[in-house]
């Protein structure tokens, strides 16, 4: 005998639990997102969709930085020099790779010792569901829940690289890449594609022995920045120098965050921003829900094979035989 599946939640009361905070009410509302499932599917669209009032109203930072620079202990300073200041923090990664590894973040949240047992703090690890598209698409819905439950500083971690910085770009008003100093030649260090995604470059450990390398570097990251164009008019990227381990230059980041929002606000691309990130992200669910049916659906599955190896073996051209799927879910 099959156990019956466990009932959808009752949406209601789950939103209610969450407005008012409750962090299990934010745990179970987030796996909702992240299921597969069809009738949480709709469920967490129709709780996303009830929540959405309550959203939009958090600062939210996309950060990054090359393997050793030092993230999760930035994140863990950065997110309890915030809680000191009367702010609730939440933490999201998005990792492409943790459908195959099991998540970095629960590593990481070790890593963030300080960050993992403050009650305002909550850290989520990426969802492993595999393909940037889908991560980005559940990470994105976590921070809208995380709103709605009222933190107002949203911190979403790059753990990937490339596309995945791009991803989290596209779902944050700041982005903020770490860099670290005397990494060999500064510039070679800076990827042009990272740096134009960039609204400030900050050096970490500028501590003891390294405080005039990290000067150094940031002195060379500055010039490197009068080359590049920057993404707005309205913001030119500062480099800031700081320690995680101290704490030294940790305010300078954070106002340079408040100053961002400010410019941006006073030119009106704040607004345009979020609204472009909001028509991305409806792109991004279409593209994840095509592919979803395309999957699901046992007859389209098994002609999209006959396709695929009728494609291997030159018999028909992948633009007749992409035209001919597309056809199928009509």
């Amino acid at each position: 005998m099959t156990s019956p599946k466990p009932a959808a939640p009752d949406i209601r009361a789950l939103a209610k639990d969450l407005r008012a905070g409750h962090r299990a009410a934010l745990a179970r509302a987030i796996t909702l997102v992240e299921s597969r499932r069809s009738d949480h599917q709709a469920a967490a669209r129709e709780l996303v969709q009830a929540l959405l009032p309550d959203t939009g109203k958090a600062v939210r930072v996309g950060i990054t930085g090359s393997p050793g620079v030092g993230k999760s202990t930035t994140i863990d300073a950065l997110g309890m020099f915030l809680i000191e200041r009367g702010h609730k923090v939440a933490v999201l990664a998005v990792d492409p790779s943790s459908a195959r590894t099991g998540g970095s973040i629960l590593g990481d949240k070790t890593r963030m010792a300080r960050l993992a047992v403050s009650d305002q703090a909550f850290i989520r690890p990426s969802p492993s569901s595999g393909t940037l598209g889908g991560v980005a698409a559940k990470t994105r819905e976590a921070m809208l829940l995380c709103e709605a439950a009222g933190f107002d500083v949203v911190l979403v971690e790059t753990v990937g690289i490339g596309q995945s910085e791009t991803a989290v770009c596209d779902m944050t008003d700041f982005f903020l890449a770490l860099m670290l100093p005397g990494a060999g030649d500064e510039l070679q260090g800076i990827k042009k594609g990272l740096v134009e995604l960039a609204d400030m470059i900050a050096i970490n450990k500028a501590d003891g022995d390294n405080l005039k390398r990290a000067n150094l570097a940031a002195a060379d990251y500055r010039s490197a920045l009068h080359i590049l164009a920057p993404r707005s008019e309205h913001w030119h990227p500062p480099v800031e120098t700081y320690s995680a381990l101290t704490g030294a230059g940790l305010d300078r980041l954070w106002q340079k965050i408040l100053d961002h929002r400010t410019a941006m606000n006073a030119s009106g691309e704040f607004a345009g921003r979020r609204r472009e990130q909001q028509v991305k992200w409806m792109w991004s669910m279409l593209e994840s829900r095509m592919m979803a049916r395309l999957r699901s659906d046992a007859a389209i599955r098994a002609k999209v094979k006959k396709m695929e190896a009728e494609v291997a073996g030159g018999r028909i051209s992948p633009a007749v035989a992409a035209e001919q799927i597309a056809e199928m879910l009509h």
